[in-house]
């Protein structure tokens, strides 16, 4: 069969997912937004959407300008690095930024208009809510498959080194660097909106839920509308660009690995290698969109009713996928095409199970959730005690499902032999089930998008004063959604635990190029002479002495592991900073403005959302750059066994701790939405006061802190590979 032409299945697949965003998005604006009053306040949202997003996007457009500067030195300059990196880095942020930007503006015309559905069934809300959000889910693979081709034509065309074997390593590498700028776009939008969305959370909730006794998303809130801003800005703004960059880092380090692994068995054999990710990413946007056709429920459905709805979508998808992989390997001839295929359902299967796991432990539908919230009859203490053993116990099955998807997946690819020899084809076995867990991200990406969707829904109803029972069911929508955020998130860190390992190879890869720049063609390795060119990881490894006896390796582990704890430090109490000033600004409306009580005075809206757009700008350029600086200074200062400790440390404590703050931050969130549904005091109750404490502390867990590690995780590598030229330069 003739590669090339089987190559145009993927930019094709990207123009059926971009089409189909278009229709849902078409579909979704035919419908009413309800009422005069409806539509004010998702006006309200929209601009208070866009102002946030121009000013973040104000301050990544300098960040990028600099660090594109910096790689055109590097590249011109010193000549450590490809030519084309400055570019390729530029494109994956801008697209990074085009897929929350697309995903953000369908959620806040969707909002208003699944309120309005939800007044004639619940069935009705759910479609509305779910394929707005599937807009997000399909324009984020779209996006990136299109990226993917574009860039691999272009390099294909005018890269060309010393053998054809040598010319795909180079561009599958090359092609990394706009991974990179992927997950800069993507930390900055997940860190920035992540502040900005629980500082007008966690202040709306202590000051009007707690201390007022007012409901959640009451119009006479100062914060209610920054509150629902952000659940656009951080929920889907920063979840798409952060969820592009999974998405195309899975498939890039697994082309980049293939080109390397299968180096020495022939150009065709290689190209088949680098086909196989693409392939199978194609395929699972097609199959994406019939899970998205199968999604629907019934009127009076409880929540398992909905989550089983989703469910039988995403099932769906995932089984076709693990079937059609046996044919994509298959067709493009891999002797051991049915083993590689065992290595992809590996990596659904470990995320499924991690789905679920997260389903349990989050959804209040089961028993983890509802003893949270019977602690709260003892208050907000032994909720938060209880709510942090939960989230620490949760973190054992995915960690044990990860490891058994490493050992299954390389397994499969290397023959199950565990040895130097079969290292790389295991790891690329690993790569590929990445790809595997990632490949249906068009519809689970919709069953996490669909989440604030659902939530804004809820707040536009109680603010426009709709019948309860309009409320009751986007309530039952909103809990539905926490469970599928907390999901999506369990699915964005588990592959990023898989891609990472494969990055550690192409981090690799990437220092054998850097030691051609330098001129260095041969290393010696236990005393005998090697090409660079031909030289394996092993020798590599060898060479730099990347072993845990190695003082450079063990002091880059403990930066890395520091890493992830300082950065949701950070991350953390800028939320509580930004918090601070909302509280005592809704605190000053509601002792200053007479009559905001009664609901005789409209709030000042505006002055909350200008609190949380300020506060999220400061706080997330700090954060974020560190992530960047310390790959480079590590890089700099320890050489490449220090980056290797780094990475592998930051991996470790980084995928524990976002599970950790996930499931718990969730927990919190639907014990409390346990209570309000009348169990132990219900709603007003102390109980219900002492479940709102454990949800603010949450916030910043689940929607800041937590989603951003596995950005951090990917980001640092990266990083690290785009600055190898420079590393080995300096070593």
């Amino acid at each position: 069969m003739n590669l090339n032409i089987l190559f145009y299945a993927v930019p094709a697949a990207s123009v059926v997912a971009l089409l189909f965003a278009w229709i849902f998005f078409r579909q979704m604006m035919k419908e009413s937004e309800g009422n005069v009053t409806m539509k004010e306040i998702a006006q309200y949202v929209r601009e208070g959407a866009m102002a946030y997003l121009k000013q973040q996007y104000k301050v990544v457009v300098i960040v990028f300008a600099v660090l594109a500067v910096l790689f055109a030195v590097l590249a011109y300059g010193f000549g450590v690095q490809n030519p084309w990196v400055p570019f390729a880095f530029l494109t994956g942020g801008f697209f990074s930024g085009l897929a929350g930007f697309v995903g953000m503006k369908t959620a806040t015309y969707a909002s208003a208009r699944t309120a309005n559905a939800t007044m004639r069934s619940l069935n009705s809300g759910l479609k509305i809510a779910f394929r707005s959000g599937a807009v997000m889910g399909l324009t984020v693979v779209g996006l990136g498959l299109l990226d993917i081709s574009i860039w691999w034509i272009i390099l294909k065309t005018f890269v060309h080194e010393a053998s054809d074997a040598q010319t795909l390593v180079v561009i599958t590498t090359t092609m990394l660097t706009f991974g990179m700028g992927a997950s800069t776009q993507a930390l900055f939008a997940r860190v920035g909106g992540g502040i900005y969305t629980k500082a007008a959370d966690v202040g709306a909730d202590i000051v009007g839920k707690v201390e007022q006794d007012i409901p959640e998303d009451d119009p006479r809130n100062p914060a209610t509308i920054a509150d629902n801003v952000g659940d656009n800005v951080g929920d889907v703004a920063g979840m798409g660009a952060d969820l592009y960059e999974s998405y195309c880092g899975s498939v890039l380090a697994t082309m980049a690995l293939g080109a390397s692994a299968f180096f020495s068995q022939g150009v065709e054999v290689q190209m088949r290698a680098i086909f196989a990710p693409m392939m199978i990413a194609a395929i699972g946007v097609i199959l994406s969109i019939v899970g998205i056709y199968v999604v629907r429920t019934k009127e009076g459905a409880s929540l398992k009713d909905l989550l089983g709805s989703l469910s039988r979508g995403t099932n769906l998808s995932a089984i076709l996928i693990a079937l059609l992989s046996f044919g994509v390997f298959y067709v493009l001839g891999f002797p051991n095409w049915w083993k590689l295929s065992l290595s992809v359902i590996s990596g659904l299967l470990a995320g499924v199970i991690i789905g679920k796991v997260i389903e349990f432990y989050t959804s209040h539908s089961y028993k983890p959730t509802q003893k949270l919230a019977e602690s709260s009859q003892t208050g907000p203490a032994t909720i938060i005690i209880g709510g942090v053993g939960l989230g620490m116990i949760s973190t054992a099955i995915p960690v044990v499902t990860i490891a058994v998807a490493i050992l299954l997946a390389y397994g499969f690819a290397a023959d199950f032999v565990f040895s130097t020899e079969t290292l790389s084809f295991g790891l690329y076995g690993i790569s590929i089930a990445a790809v595997g867990m990632l490949s249906t991200l068009g519809i689970t990406l919709a069953t996490d998008a669909y989440g604030p969707i659902a939530d804004n829904a809820g707040g536009n109803a109680q603010m426009s004063e709709l019948d309860p029972s309009v409320r009751e069911k986007t309530d039952i929508l909103d809990a539905l959604g926490n469970t599928t955020a907390a999901t999506g998130k369990g699915f964005a860190i588990g592959s990023a635990a898989l891609t990472a390992l494969a990055l550690l190879a192409s981090y690799i890869e990437e220092i054998k190029i850097g030691l051609g720049h330098i001129g260095k063609n041969v290393i010696e390795v236990g005393g005998n002479a090697v090409n660079t060119v031909e030289a394996s990881i092993t020798d590599i490894v060898n060479y730099y002495d990347i072993t845990l006896m190695n003082p450079m390796v063990l002091v880059g582990i403990f930066i890395g592991a520091m890493m992830a704890f300082l950065f949701c430090g950070l991350t953390m109490n800028a939320v509580g900073r930004a918090a601070q000033k909302m509280v005592i600004e809704v605190r000053r409306q509601f002792r200053e403005i007479a009559g905001i009580l009664e609901g005789k005075q409209r709030p000042d809206y505006t002055s909350c959302v200008r609190i949380s757009t300020k506060a999220a700008q400061h706080e997330m350029i700090f954060p974020s750059l560190l992530a960047i600086i310390v790959p480079m200074l590590v890089g700099v200062i320890l050489g490449p066994a220090g980056v290797i400790g780094l990475l592998a440390g930051g991996l470790g404590a980084g995928f524990v701790l976002a599970i950790f703050l996930a499931n718990s931050g969730g927990a919190w969130d639907n014990a409390k939405k346990y209570v309000e549904e009348g169990h132990f005091g219900g709603k007003g109750s102390v109980n219900h006061h002492a479940t709102v404490v454990g949800d603010t502390v949450g916030d910043p867990f689940k929607d800041t802190s937590g989603p951003s590690l596995n950005i951090l995780i990917k980001l640092m590598s990266m990083v690290s590979i785009v600055m190898a030229g420079l590393t080995v330069m300096l070593h």
